[in-house]
């Protein structure tokens, strides 16, 4: 029986019994009546509702009261008591799952939350890209190379990066592929959070490690050396991580873009005890820049689950469509279900940012306001390569901060591409990366991401403007 079908019979016999959130008309598959862009062309359907149903009828990767437990936590940093830090792979990669990669990523992560909490003085939401970042939305669905064409590629829950005819092909069977990768990375990352991996003092100690190793590390050893007094003023109080828990674990959590609405689906609970859908594949989902259609099959199916959701905002999206989809993807205004990413890139963010901020505070919705400063300052070199500059990152980062202010609202987040890797795909910093070196270590498979110096430059950066604006 077609998932289509099958599946959506027996999610619809849960309706009847309690009715989520949403509009009763909702259902994990009234996304397949609607419009829908960036989903691969399959060319083998019965593949396709074969592995479908197998996810259906797999464990889900997360749960309900995780997710709860993550809704409550950024219902706290839409009023400002909280902050949230998003970041990782732009997309994740089949040949490079390792544990060094993961841990790698999440340990950058952790160095970079624990210099924001001290600088805000507030609790720091730690979410992942990680344990499903695997699809892709691209600007045209082919690429021409040499005369040849070929589909583009959608990440490696698709298709192949290897530019030939077997490797494009989407195929479906890769989605089991990216489940059983997803399932594995969050056992890993399970283990660090809880198993004293998080340690606050050894966090601290990869801080000063960085320091002592950074060309600017002078620069920020006055935040680091505040930090460390505080950290010996706990241990002094019998604070460490032998006596107490939170000293040595972290809460994390893990998001995607929720582009393969298929795969979404098949992962999608009925949670009985809430009367609401669950998207199991991730925590936190989010709706890209391509798929924001009002009236289209994205929208539409994440209206529907009960997840905290984001909404990428770039450069073309105006007040009044953004308060349609506002109602549309949060009718009962709850603070923590939605997540406004502005990336509007360092030039546009003063124009285009305050009349949306404004026509959201008219409207009461309590949303989260975070900024992605990667996408809208793309730029390519004349050797070929995608990249980033660090200068206009940050400077994204403080007009976020300083339109915030100005506008009386609240910059609840900051969401990264980046890497606990050594890799060379983002200019400048620190390390002075240069175009021509570029080359040394571009690794990416699809965006450039900020190596772990440059990221943690920018927390240590950011610190001491997020702590201007919280102290007023």
């Amino acid at each position: 029986m077609p998932i289509a079908v099958g599946l959506a019979a027996e999610q619809e016999k849960l309706l009847t019994q309690n009715t989520p959130h949403s509009a009763a008309s909702w259902t994990p598959a009234s996304w397949r009546q609607r419009p829908a862009a960036q989903l691969p062309d399959y060319p083998d359907a019965p593949a396709l509702v074969e592995v479908e149903e197998r996810l259906a009828h797999s464990l889900p990767l997360v749960f309900a009261g995780e997710i709860q437990t993550l809704r409550q936590r950024l219902a706290e940093v839409a009023v400002g008591r909280a902050f949230l830090l998003q970041g990782g792979d732009c997309a994740e990669s089949f040949a490079d799952h390792s544990e060094a990669a993961i841990t790698d990523t999440f340990r950058v992560l952790l160095q970079m939350a624990v210099t924001l909490t001290f600088a805000a003085a507030c609790p720091v939401v730690k979410v992942g890209r990680l344990a499903g970042q695997f699809a892709k939305p691209r600007s045209a669905a082919t690429e021409t190379r040499k005369g040849v064409t070929l589909p583009s590629y959608r990440g490696d829950i698709v298709n192949d990066l290897d530019f030939s005819p077997a490797a494009r092909q989407p195929d479906p069977r890769r989605q089991l592929r990216a489940y059983a990768q997803s399932a594995a990375t969050l056992n890993l990352l399970r283990a660090l959070a809880q198993g004293g991996f998080a340690d606050l003092h050894r966090v601290q100690q990869w801080n000063l490690d960085f320091l002592h190793s950074s060309p600017q590390g002078t620069r920020y050893q006055d935040l680091a050396d505040r930090i460390s007094e505080t950290l010996a003023f706990m241990r002094a109080c019998g604070l460490d991580a032998a006596t107490d828990p939170q000293v040595r674990q972290v809460s994390f959590y893990t998001s995607h873009e929720a582009l393969l609405l298929g795969y979404e689906q098949a992962l999608t609970r009925f949670d009985p005890q809430t009367g609401e859908w669950y998207d199991g594949s991730a925590h936190f989902l989010w709706i890209g820049e391509r798929t924001r259609q009002l009236d289209g099959a994205h929208v539409e199916f994440m209206r529907g689950i009960a997840n905290p959701i984001g909404l990428k905002l770039g450069p073309t999206v105006d007040p009044d469509t953004l308060l349609r989809l506002l109602d549309r993807l949060n009718p009962d205004h709850q603070p923590g279900r939605l997540t406004l990413i502005s990336r509007m890139g360092a030039d546009r963010i003063e124009a285009m940012l305050p009349p949306l901020i404004r026509a959201v505070q008219q409207a009461g919705q309590a949303v989260i306001w975070c900024c992605d400063p990667m996408h809208g300052n793309t730029q390519e070199t004349g050797a070929g390569y995608k990249t980033r500059s660090f200068v206009r990152i940050l400077a994204e980062l403080q007009r976020f901060f300083a339109i915030h202010r100005a506008e009386g609202s609240i910059p609840g987040g900051m969401h990264f591409e980046l890497t606990g890797q050594d890799v060379t795909e983002c200019l400048g910093g620190a390390q002075a990366i240069t175009e021509q070196g570029l080359a040394d270590r571009y690794h990416t498979q699809c965006d450039p991401r900020l190596n772990a110096s440059q990221s943690l430059e920018l927390a240590f950066l950011i610190a001491e403007t997020l702590k201007a604006y919280r102290q007023g």
